[in-house]
């Protein structure tokens, strides 16, 4: 994952959402199908899929997909 489209694919293949780059910079409750749920769901993609870890905390702070892009990236 190095750009925020591998992030936005990630979100798209794993939890399911029709979300594109555009949704990314959208808040969360604007983007199509978002719960929070999919909070959790994305947190353990990310560390499955990075191999780092990703504080909840900080995540739930977040207001967009790349916000949260940012915060996987970052560690």
């Amino acid at each position: 994952m190095n750009t925020i489209d591998d992030f936005v694919a990630l979100v798209r293949d794993h939890l399911g959402l029709p979300v594109t780059t555009e949704d990314a910079e959208r808040t969360l409750d604007q983007v199509p199908g978002w719960d929070s749920m999919h909070l959790l769901w994305l947190l353990t993609t990310i560390e499955r899929e990075t191999g780092r870890s990703v504080p909840l905390p900080d995540l739930l702070q977040a207001s967009s997909l790349h916000e949260m892009y940012l915060l996987a990236v970052d560690r």
